[in-house]
């Protein structure tokens, strides 16, 4: 694990409210739409960089079950179990960098809203293509939501990646089919816009 990259993130969730960084959502309604849209039964779902959404609590209300939340940051985690009190079983929790994810375990949705755009070196964008390539199931189905051509040069402190439909449609190219593809205008806590692209593939 990237231990000063595990710090910053540590940091954040320890000094501030969940409401107080950029990335909050009172909803997670397009995450929820795409999910849904899967129509696949009792799926196994994996929400990565889950920090402190309120996605699985939403998934938990409208009848989810087979759930795993990641997230580099153990401060995040800690508070995301708080949150969900009692309904924090249906959860299976995981302290880890998604680089250094390893797992036998296939999930039917990969559900990644704002980790992917963090990653900078090609090596590092590679590496997640392959551990996405390994641990989804056939048939099963990826989310990624990253900051468009339009959206911020760096976010937390942090420089970051843009994307457009057609680059990011080529890195997952090899094993995933592109099937929606929406640009979003999320509104900050601070009364400012960030743009994303929604991007929704298959695994062939």
């Amino acid at each position: 694990m990237n231990y000063n990259l595990k710090l910053h993130w540590e940091k954040i969730y320890d000094e501030k409210n969940e409401d107080e960084v950029s990335w909050f959502q009172k909803e997670t309604n397009e995450s929820i739409k795409m999910i849904q849209s899967t129509e696949i039964e009792n799926p196994k779902i994996i929400d990565v960089g889950g920090g402190r959404s309120k996605l699985l609590k939403n998934l938990i209300e409208i009848g989810y079950n087979r759930l795993t939340y990641l997230d580099i940051s153990k401060s995040a985690l800690e508070k995301s179990k708080k949150f969900l009190g009692g309904q924090s079983n249906k959860v299976r929790w995981i302290n880890e960098d998604i680089l250094n994810f390893k797992t036998d375990e296939r999930f039917d949705i990969w559900h990644d809203r704002a980790v992917f755009h963090f990653l900078k070196e090609e090596n590092h964008i590679k590496k997640y293509v392959d551990i996405v390539e390994k641990n989804i199931s056939d048939g099963g189905h990826l989310i990624i939501g990253a900051f468009s051509e339009n959206g911020p040069l760096k976010c937390s402190g942090l420089d970051v990646s843009r994307y457009s439909k057609k680059v990011i449609e080529k890195l997952f190219i090899k094993t995933f089919k592109l099937i929606d593809s929406f640009h979003f205008d999320h509104i900050t806590p601070f009364n400012t816009t960030q743009n994303f692209l929604f991007s929704h593939f298959v695994k062939r």
